[in-house]
């Protein structure tokens, strides 16, 4: 069930039998000459959207501008301060909350995310300690490539140029799901070098394409929905659990 394609009827009848939501958040940056600018926002929501055909589960809005100041110099990239998003990840899980959500999963597609994402949990939780109440909510952060056996299947898929960016097994997630925006290009070197991440201008010149040691040219559409099929499982594993688990 999609929260943005549903009534507030539909929703309120859905809040009597789970107060469980995924929110898909990612990034909208460059990845590489061949990666689509969406592939860290496509990724947690093509696997959402997938899990939510195969159980009861509400999906919400895809959050799709985060952490990518370093990814500035190349064209496309949009991004926020650590301020902007902490006080946006806050009000949105407000906004949820108001409503009676009490276990909030944001599935995760960007690692430049996952340190303000845990702060903006820190700052929420904070705001209750201090005025003396308990939450009466949780908020998990879940990263897709971090989902029950994924990793272990882009390994195997990809035993040598993965990398960290621009890897071989986001491309072919994109790939899988939008068939007609596959791009290709001549790699140079073919495996990117990898190193340390800093400002904009820094990431440019080390990185010129965009790479950080993978081989994008070695996803393939097939990998892909290998990879949506096993972390849309795992998805719902996950929110099962997380739904599960006592309050005290």
């Amino acid at each position: 069930m999609l929260l943005h394609l549903s009534t507030w009827p539909e929703i309120e009848a859905f809040l009597a039998r789970s107060t469980a939501i995924v929110v898909p958040i990612g990034s909208n940056e460059q990845h590489g000459p061949t990666g689509l600018l969406g592939t860290d926002w496509l990724c947690p929501e093509i696997i959402a959207h997938e899990a939510q055909k195969n159980a009861d589960i509400l999906v919400g809005p895809t959050f799709n501008i985060g952490m990518a100041q370093h990814h500035l110099d190349f064209p496309g990239t949009i991004a926020l301060r650590p301020s902007t998003f902490m006080a946006a990840i806050g009000d949105w899980t407000r906004s949820l909350v108001h409503h009676g959500f009490t276990k909030i999963l944001f599935l995760n597609g960007h690692g430049g995310n996952v340190a303000t994402i845990e702060a903006a949990f820190s700052e929420l939780y904070a705001h209750d300690s201090y005025a003396g109440r308990r939450s009466g909510y949780a908020c998990r952060l879940k990263n897709w490539w971090d989902l029950k056996g994924v990793m272990r299947l882009a390994q195997q898929q990809f035993p040598t140029g993965h990398g960290s960016h621009a890897t071989p097994s986001e491309i072919a997630v994109t790939q899988w799901a939008y068939p007609d925006h596959i791009k290709a290009a001549n790699y140079a070197p073919q495996i990117a070098p990898t190193g340390p991440i800093r400002e904009a201008g820094d990431f440019r010149a080390r990185y010129p394409d965009g790479r950080m040691g993978s081989d994008p040219g070695l996803a393939t559409p097939e990998k892909g929905g290998e990879l949506v099929k096993l972390a849309a499982a795992g998805l719902i594993d996950a929110l099962t659990e997380f739904a599960g688990e006592a309050r005290v």
